[in-house]
């Protein structure tokens, strides 16, 4: 079973002033994907945290800390997100990602070898890295010794905890994303690029 985006007219009490928050949050930050309905009903995994506000209301908070909390440069960060996507095939993720990827610069040759489970070969030294540490990370076990020690030389203490705990956000992220698929969103996925 799915869980139901709830349109505005339809949020308890409860529901409302996490509904408000992440709306002004989503608008101001996402402009590249779509985000909500024409009538406001939010989409992604947003829509899902309605269901629990007090829950949601502290994941929200964890999603703000990670917007905030930036040391990697944009296209690495796009790319550690979409690491994690093409992991689980995580559709709305992927959609959204690879929409702010593009806006950052990553083409779109890239964006499909990346989606596809495939690091492309022309990548910086530093997405390289990023998305060889994600990569690493989400097929378990210890992070080696080297691809740690590069990391650090490149992005420092501050980016390589970004990208580790960017890769924990979205591994927590995903079957949220799972639950809270919509009709609406699937018909948005037929029509949109770079989402399998």
């Amino acid at each position: 079973m799915r869980l139901t985006c709830i349109s505005p007219a339809d949020l308890t009490p409860e529901q409302r002033p996490l509904y408000e928050d992440m709306k002004a949050g989503i608008s101001a930050k996402y402009t590249t994907f779509t985000t909500m309905s024409d009538d406001g009903t939010i989409l992604g995994p947003w829509s899902a945290w309605l269901h629990e506000p007090e829950l949601g209301t502290a994941i929200w908070g964890v999603t703000k800390a990670m917007t905030r909390f930036r040391h990697l440069p944009e296209v690495s960060r796009q790319i550690v997100i979409l690491v994690v996507g093409a992991h689980f095939r995580a559709a709305y993720e992927i959609y959204a990602h690879s929409a702010v990827a593009r806006a950052t610069g990553i083409s779109e040759a890239q964006i499909e070898t990346i989606t596809s489970g495939h690091r492309p070969l022309d990548l910086s030294e530093e997405a390289q890295t990023a998305y060889d540490v994600a990569a690493a990370l989400l097929n378990g076990g210890v992070l080696t010794a080297p691809a740690y020690q590069r990391a650090i030389d490149l992005f420092g203490q501050p980016g390589v905890n970004e990208l580790i705990y960017l890769v924990g956000h979205y591994c927590f992220v995903w079957p949220i994303q799972q639950r809270s698929a919509t009709g609406r969103f699937l018909a948005l996925k037929k029509t949109s690029r770079g989402v399998r």
